[in-house]
């Protein structure tokens, strides 16, 4: 089993990242997206599970370029495994789970709409550790609505060496990352 586990661990080493590292050579974008978040208690059903695992068995990450933080969106917006960079959260993302909200923003308006995994665990389904993580989140969250003009830029296929912030977005059972 461990020579499995070492074995999946140089393949994603050798071929996802490198992958990932040609795309982010190739001129960058910025558009603009409404930004949300979501984590344990609001998942769909509730725990870390991912649609799509790129880099990771299940919603996780640090926020570097080598292990960017799980993200969902429609697969029509952005594909699988692209990475993303929010400057308001100075982390990096990578696609790996799929949201409902963003497939409709898409279907109907074109618009982006990418949903960051803010973290918590099974105590995050429980009162207090909810509304601590859902307050996060809603602290985090960027814009009104898919149609407000202020929502941030996020740079797609981002260059490697942005400043980055590894703190985690929510520690349960209650502490959300500050910005500091």
């Amino acid at each position: 089993m461990r020579l499995r586990s070492l074995l999946v661990a140089l393949a994603v080493v050798g071929i996802i990242l490198p992958a990932a590292a040609r795309r982010a050579d190739a001129d960058s974008t910025s558009v603009q997206a409404f930004t949300t978040l979501y984590g344990y208690a609001d998942n769909s059903p509730p725990g870390r599970a991912i649609a799509h695992p790129c880099i990771h068995p299940e919603a996780g990450g640090t926020g570097t370029y080598a292990d960017p933080i799980t993200f969902a969106t429609d697969v029509r917006e952005l594909p699988w495994c692209r990475i993303i960079y929010v400057p308001y959260m100075q982390r990096y993302f990578i696609h790996e789970d799929e949201c409902s909200e963003c497939d409709r923003d898409w279907s109907r308006r074109h618009k982006y709409r990418f949903d960051m995994w803010a973290g918590g665990d099974q105590n995050a389904r429980k009162r207090p550790e909810r509304r601590a993580l859902h307050q996060c989140e809603d602290a985090w969250t960027r814009g009104d609505s898919i149609r407000d003009p202020n929502n941030p830029m996020i740079v797609v296929d981002p260059p490697l060496d942005l400043p980055v912030a590894t703190a985690a977005i929510f520690t349960p059972p209650t502490t959300c990352w500050n910005g500091q």
